[in-house]
């Protein structure tokens, strides 16, 4: 064998040849799998811990704080929703996030819409101020934005606060519906401008049903941080507690029945402010999985 042929015989071998040996694959594995499932018992065991807690009575969740309960005491629920107003600031907290929500996908989407499909003077300036918010966390705007809200006459109002939720969430909104739109394919919007379809139509008509599941997942994404949000109605919304939303409510109960120790009213509210999240994750997961990887499959 002469030494050009000694040279080039490594560059024979195999196409497997660079892959690592199956063991070692394996180990990976299990290693991947371990810290999935330890994970998720870090996640899961809590959330069950609470549900079972709201059902206890004070005795049993201070005597045998992880056994099971002697009833089901859905007593414990009706005074959390009736007694400690969580019906209430749940209600509040639904308008609240059902109109920011709508007023977030619906500047959001149009916003990204045009970023993304069409070429203006400037266009990349506007979009890095719009993605540029996403750098700036809530507690550095705190008190400029009181002062805003306040001379705006909004101040302790659900118009207010709804405002500022949709503000808060546009750039991420539109830093991802940006970089979906992009993929959605161009000969479909062509092909309905020949046709005669205006750019309003198109919009509406053609492109956001396309966008569908981009859509949901960040809806879904804005749902759970302006469910959860505590910081902006904390400083927002002060004075008159029948405008609380859940979150200064849960604060409060917490407060409240810890001085009272009714421990059993508190994790009961806690409960029923997670029913809602957590449906909405059950019902849309595949939605969220498939806007996550639309942008990978093109």
């Amino acid at each position: 064998m002469t030494l050009l042929e000694t040279e080039a015989s490594p560059a024979k071998a195999g196409p497997g040849a660079d892959r690592p040996p199956r063991r070692e694959w394996g180990v990976a594995n299990v290693f991947s799998h371990g810290f999935l499932f330890l994970w998720a018992l870090l996640t899961t065991l809590p959330l069950l811990w609470v549900t079972l807690s709201s059902f206890k009575d004070n005795d049993e969740i201070l005597t045998d704080p992880w056994g099971l309960p002697g009833a089901l005491r859905f007593d414990n629920w009706r005074r959390a929703w009736t007694e400690a107003h969580i019906g209430q600031y749940f209600f509040n907290s639904a308008v609240v996030v059902a109109g920011s929500l709508t007023l977030t996908m619906l500047f959001g989407a149009t916003a990204a819409y045009v970023f993304a499909r069409y070429e203006f003077r400037f266009r990349q300036v506007f979009y890095y101020l719009f993605v540029g918010g996403m750098m700036f966390p809530v507690f550095l705007a705190l008190v400029p934005l009181f002062f805003v809200v306040r001379d705006a006459g909004l101040l302790a109002t659900w118009r207010g606060l709804i405002l500022v939720y949709a503000a808060y969430s546009l750039p991420f909104t539109v830093f991802f519906l940006t970089a979906f739109f992009r993929t959605l394919p161009q000969t479909v919007a062509e092909a309905a401008l020949i046709d005669g379809c205006g750019h309003f139509r198109l919009f509406f008509r053609v492109m956001l049903p396309m966008a569908r599941p981009g859509l949901i997942s960040v809806a879904i994404f804005n749902f759970l941080s302006q469910w959860n949000q505590f910081i902006l109605p904390q400083v927002l919304m002060q004075g008159d507690d029948s405008r609380w939303v859940l979150a200064q409510g849960l604060s409060a109960l917490a407060l409240s029945q810890g001085y009272h120790a009714d421990y059993s009213g508190l994790f009961a509210g806690l409960t029923i402010a997670m029913l809602p999240v957590l449906g909405v994750y059950i019902l849309f997961q595949r939605q969220i999985q498939s806007g996550l990887t639309a942008g990978q499959l093109k």
